[in-house]
């Protein structure tokens, strides 16, 4: 039986290898090789045998003076000759060899050779100029890396890395370079960018020139002057929020877990709201409170004769509505760690004879020390990151999101100064980070093991009940308050002047007629709406597809670089999304990847940006599952891709759903990260709201953000009902 299992795992591994092999040659000689934008990828297929630009790689090769492709058929060779050899190390090192040579010298080659020849003066220098430049990587180039990749997993596979699993070993190779291409480049040329000059020259002193100024460090609002820099205003609002929220999840937690359990769904509820809303609803719902035509204001004017003035834009106003917006994302985290302290170590420390309050600052309190740290951690990076509160209710207190955001899309166009605030952003977020872990140390805070606990949780002091009673009491009132007027905002006709009852402002943007050639799509809002659905649904499936693929690679298995590989798969968590967006534009604007104003970087960043949630969510749901499970399919001669599927995705099914809603819901509503990647013909429902805002037409915003929160609603649900719940085949308990 085992000789039978072998013969049949080599078959498949040769019919593996004989697959990417196939696949290289055919994507090297039958499909378009570069990424012409102005040409879809249907009208560039006919071309593939002679067009200047839609030609293939070995078209490029032989005619139109190309030849450093034949690296890519030079590759393939010795992986052919590979699949005719012997399993065994030789094997392996043919595989290394060929693969190696040809992913070395596609890159190096991207890299080095630009649309008007050498990017580097000095190869121009030792190799004369070119004839030819090369334009952005395209499908036949794609797919050929990803033939290679496979091609050098194999072959390390081969020399007795990864247990000779071709599947885990192309799969860490696969993954790597994603994360290298995608997050570690675009990051790393982002940072890079700070220290250039305009001619492109290496300069630390550049990045002085830019960063040394009073717009960026300056103090003046400590010695009467009007402001201070935008990196000490980020840093005071970020320490400002987190705080805040932290302090305020906190308390709604426990009073939700500890105080009154009815509670514990409509809260639920109210926590949901801001992923499912655009990140601005909360802002534009203040201002129709405290801005100059507010109810406030308002009520001030008729009852005092105080007129109304723009007091609210500002510190005060971007700070209220972060604060809206990121509390119930710190009241989900202190709920999990709230409901995770054993009942049991609180009745411990009342048998020994300490009142509920003492056991409450003396073993709950410091139980919930790591749920702080991260609800903190997230407040902070949340508030650096957030663009569409400070572009809306900012007014002139200005912060580095919306600075970098008018260094790349205002009239001085600075990449270099966008880069340096960038820089700035991320060492801002990157400190924090080790803060927390350093505050956290290796101290161990478990308190749910595989022992029984029925205790019962203790209730609540009644100085803290009255504390969570008066303060998030009133919050969460005043919370519902302001979604109610963000939502009641699209639906009269100017707010501050006529309260008149109309569908106006969702005719204005979803209008829908009926024309000589069939129905007409009329809203000014259809176009962004469905490019918005589309790319967002192309990118969902990916990313969860991704994350949970690392969460597997993370929990199944054991292999050099592993911490490397998961500091760079939680990364972008780490990076605000402004930082993000700038480095796609920096890293993907030129060859060899040039994707900057297609729909593809779009959902490129969609995914990579959302990724972390998918892999923090599959390592979870991976600690639940026993090894057991994966070891009996494999006894039964079940292979890992298949053990994959059949038996560890039914029971991910929880993660899974997590990453779907998260990844597709989050790519309809962010706004930080793609500010910069959108266009014209790629405009995006968030881009198209913030555009109404600037002018002032808060209803049709309001209108567009009310649909999208019924979408993504349906849309939950959707995903729910599609993947289903796992099942576990438990005995349900005896009535």
């Amino acid at each position: 039986m085992s000789a039978a299992l072998t013969h049949r795992g080599e078959v498949r591994a040769r019919r593996a290898l004989l697959g990417w092999v196939l696949l290289g040659a055919a994507a090297f000689a039958l499909l378009p090789w570069y990424f012409p934008q102005n040409v879809s990828l249907w009208r560039a297929l006919p071309g593939i045998f002679g067009g200047a630009e839609t030609a293939s790689g070995l078209v490029h090769a032989l005619v139109h003076g190309r030849p450093w492709l034949w690296v890519a058929l030079a590759a393939l060779v010795p992986c052919a000759l590979a699949w005719r050899m012997p399993a065994g190390r030789a094997q392996g090192t043919a595989l290394v060899a060929g693969a190696g040579l040809g992913l070395a010298g596609l890159v190096g080659s991207g890299f080095a050779i630009g649309a008007a020849g050498w990017s580097f003066e000095f190869l121009q220098g030792w190799f004369g100029a070119l004839a030819q430049g090369q334009f952005g990587m395209g499908l036949g180039a794609a797919l050929m890396l990803l033939a290679l990749l496979m091609l050098l997993g194999a072959g390390i596979a081969r020399l007795g890395y990864f247990r000779g699993d071709f599947f885990v070993a192309g799969a860490v190779v696969f993954c790597s370079a994603l994360l290298l291409l995608f997050v570690a480049l675009p990051v790393a040329k982002s940072l890079i960018g700070a220290f250039l000059t305009e001619e492109g020259g290496f300069s630390p002193a550049a990045l002085g020139a830019r960063l040394a100024n009073e717009r960026v460090w300056g103090l003046g609002c400590l010695a009467g002057g009007v402001r201070c820099g935008v990196a000490w205003n980020t840093l005071f609002l970020a320490l400002l929020t987190a705080a805040g929220t932290t302090v305020m999840g906190t308390l709604i937690a426990l009073y939700s877990e500890r105080g009154n359990r009815r509670l514990s769904k409509p809260l639920n509820v109210l926590a949901l709201l801001p992923i499912i809303t655009p990140p601005f609803v909360v802002g534009l719902g203040l201002i129709l409170l405290f801005g100059r035509a507010g109810l406030v204001n308002q009520f001030l004017e008729w009852a005092l004769g105080i007129t109304p003035t723009r007091w609210f834009y500002g510190l005060f106003g971007v700070w209220l509505a972060q604060m809206f917006a990121f509390t119930p994302i710190a009241f989900m985290i202190m709920r999990g760690v709230v409901q995770g302290i054993a009942p049991s170590m609180e009745e411990a420390a009342q048998t020994l004879r300490a009142n509920r309050l003492k056991t409450f600052t003396t073993v709950t309190l410091p139980l919930l020390k790591p749920g702080l740290a991260n609800a903190f951690l997230v407040g902070f990076i949340e508030s650096i990151a957030d663009f569409g509160n400070p572009i809306v209710v900012g007014g002139q207190y200005a912060v580095l999101s919306t600075d970098i955001f008018f260094a790349i899309v205002g009239a001085q166009y600075d990449q270099g100064r966008a880069a340096s605030l960038a820089l700035i952003l991320t060492a801002f977020a990157l400190i924090v980070f080790f803060i927390q872990q350093r505050v956290l140390g290796k101290t161990s805070y478990t308190t749910v093991s595989g022992k029984g606990d029925a205790g019962v949780a203790m209730p609540l002091p009644e100085r803290v009940r009255r504390l969570c009673v008066g303060v998030a009491g009133p919050w969460l009132a005043f919370t519902l308050v302001v979604y109610v007027f963000a939502f009641i905002g699209g639906f009269v006709q100017t707010w501050g002047r006529d309260y008149t009852p109309t569908l106006r402002h969702f005719s204005t943007a979803f209008d829908l007629q009926w024309g000589q050639h069939g129905l007409v799509w009329a809203g000014t809002a259809w176009n962004s709406l469905f490019t918005t659905i589309k790319l967002a649904a192309i990118a969902a499936p990916v990313c969860a597809g991704i994350g949970l693929l690392i969460s597997w690679l993370l929990a199944r298995t054991q292999f050099v670089g592993q911490r490397a590989f998961e500091f760079g798969a939680l990364l972008a968590f780490a990076i605000p999304g402004t930082v993000l967006g700038v480095s796609y534009i920096l890293a993907f604007n030129v060859p060899p990847f040039e994707l900057t104003g297609t729909g593809l970087i779009i959902v490129l960043c969609f995914v990579f940006r959302n990724l972390p949630v998918g892999v923090r969510a599959g390592t979870a749901s991976f600690k639940q599952l026993d090894r057991s499970l994966d070891e009996a399919s494999t006894m039964l001669r079940a292979g890992t891709a298949t053990t994959l599927k059949r038996v560890v995705l039914p029971l991910l099914k929880p993660a899974l759903v997590a990453a779907l809603v998260y990844s597709f819901v989050r790519s309809m509503t962010t706004v930080s990260a793609v500010i910069f990647l959108v266009t014209a013909e790629n405009e995006l429902a968030t881009t198209y709201i913030i555009g109404r805002v600037g002018n002032g037409d808060y209803g049709v915003a309001l209108a567009y953000c009310t649909v999208l929160i019924v979408l993504m609603s349906l849309a939950t649900m959707a995903i729910q009902w599609l993947v289903g719940e796992r099942k576990l085949g438990r005995r349900k308990a005896a009535a």
